[in-house]
């Protein structure tokens, strides 16, 4: 009978302490395990992270780590660590933490806008993807690459169309640079291929004189006629004698493309470049920028008029006066010129 209430005690403490252990186990699974209010926290995992970044991340928002990393170990998470951008929410618990680590890497938006070289893009991405500019620019320079889809040197900025774009912000640069690729074969559908060869253009040269369009008018509006008089004086065998390219060719020349000018020089005109429209006829060998999809639009269907000339409208901010002829051209020009003096904008 002794011996019975021994065997009956140590029965019933052996399912306390197993029900102690179940509880610990439960709970370290299943309890709340966060310490942050937002509506969702976001944790960004580097590709080759290991478990010890993994926890400094996660250390501010959640309560209890080492209940975490009992869970990782028990799950095998902290040998199959992925790489990505995870949402969390407040009162999820261990398990749901950690799921939601290995399956619910989150796309993030990335956008860029008229860059005028391959670095600066490279810069702004490297800002929102796991991607540094170096690894970016790489992959954007390779020749193997370039040649492969029809670019060069001078052509290559035409493959960026600037937008707002879905990748997984653990995209690689070779992700990145080939979903672009995919976006410009899309973008030039039957349609536009039309539209182009009707002006005797191909898309890279829709490109390239768009990219003049987008930086001789911020608006949308008045591009198709600006586009309109470039069209005009390719088709008369005049030289576009386009600002923009005297700028983009000191810039391309100097290697500086953060060089604000403001005033194109007499002297600036002299420059040797084939970008220079003021010496050399027709559509530059490739985009000063990258134009946006409006002024791309706008070549493919531009205003039609017999204008050959503009300058800035002076009486309409962000407008501009467009003429027939060259005498009413200059008296358009002409006051221009006293506002700028007036301004004292020398350069």
């Amino acid at each position: 009978m002794y011996i019975r209430k021994i065997l009956w005690i140590v029965a019933v403490l052996g399912l306390v302490v197993c029900g102690f252990f179940a509880y610990q186990i439960y709970a370290a699974i299943f309890s709340p395990n966060t310490q942050f209010n937002n509506e969702t926290a976001y944790v960004f995992i580097p590709s080759d992270a290991s478990f010890t970044e993994v926890a400094e991340q996660l250390q501010p928002l959640l309560k209890d780590m080492a209940s975490f990393e009992a869970v990782a170990k028990r799950k095998g998470y902290i040998n199959n660590i992925k790489g990505g951008k995870f949402p969390l929410k407040p009162g999820m618990n261990n398990n749901e933490i950690i799921n939601s680590l290995r399956s619910n890497n989150t796309p993030i938006r990335v956008s860029f806008n008229n860059q005028e070289s391959l670095a600066s893009l490279a810069g702004r991405i490297s800002e929102q993807l796991e991607a540094d500019s170096t690894e970016l620019l790489s992959a954007f320079d390779s020749p193997e690459f370039l040649r492969e889809n029809g670019f060069s040197e001078d052509t290559k900025l035409a493959m960026y169309l600037p937008n707002t774009y879905e990748f997984f912000w653990n995209s690689s640069a070779e992700t990145f640079r080939d979903k672009m690729l995919a976006e410009y074969k899309r973008f030039w559908n039957q349609d536009r291929l039309t539209k182009a060869k009707a002006q005797n253009l191909t898309p890279l040269q829709v490109i390239s004189l768009a990219s003049i369009v987008q930086k001789e008018t911020a608006k949308v509006d008045e591009r198709p006629r600006v586009a309109g008089v470039y069209l005009n004086r390719i088709k008369k065998g005049i030289l576009l004698q386009a600002d923009p390219t005297v700028i983009y060719a000191i810039k391309k020349e100097t290697g500086n493309y953060d060089t604000i000018i403001k005033r194109v020089l007499y002297r600036d005109l002299e420059i040797d470049s084939p970008y220079n429209t003021y010496k050399y006829k027709g559509v530059p060998p490739g985009p000063i920028a990258m134009p946006d999809i409006s002024s791309i639009d706008a070549v493919l269907n531009r205003e039609k008029h017999d204008y050959l000339f503009f300058v800035a409208d002076v009486s309409n901010f962000g407008y501009h006066k467009f003429a027939e002829t060259l005498a009413q051209h200059n008296r358009n020009k002409a006051q221009y010129i006293r506002w700028l003096n007036a301004q004292k904008t020398y350069r």
